[in-house]
């Protein structure tokens, strides 16, 4: 990544749009608004009422799990998918969004099986891998 650049990352707590200097991604940036980190290096819950806005406003990948509560498969998958946002720490932000309780966003996405993986950038979509990987695989997905 060139270094002169400042990626913008929208804040998934408060909404704030944040500019990060590329070589300070993977320092642990936090929102200049609400003071919550950017790139926590784990999962983070998004809604139908912030999807949009930070899958379309953040110039990193958003690797995005669909799942839901009673998916077992989804629940084998989850603490790959934590390891693996981990490993990504500053070079992507992974999201979680539950196919159930957020199903306007997941009926948006053409959720049809879950767990689904979904690559996007500026909210264009650039991968989608459904069915449960182990933390490697995602990784690799994310790259």
């Amino acid at each position: 990544m060139d270094t002169s650049h400042a990626p913008h990352i929208v804040c998934t707590h408060c909404g704030a749009t944040n500019r990060v200097p590329a070589e300070r991604l993977a320092d642990d940036p936090s929102c200049g608004r609400c003071g919550q980190a950017l790139l926590p290096g784990e999962p983070v819950e998004l809604t139908d009422a912030n999807f949009a806005a930070v899958v379309n406003g953040t110039d990193l990948p958003v690797i995005v799990d669909v799942w839901a509560a009673w998916c077992g498969p989804c629940r084998m998958m989850a603490p790959q998918f934590a390891a693996a946002a981990a490993q990504m720490k500053g070079r992507a932000l992974f999201v979680k969004l539950d196919s159930d309780t957020h199903q306007r966003t997941a009926g948006a996405l053409g959720i049809r099986s879950i767990p689904t993986l979904i690559k996007l950038q500026r909210g264009q979509e650039l991968a989608r891998q459904s069915g449960a990987i182990p933390a490697a695989q995602i990784v690799a997905f994310a790259r």
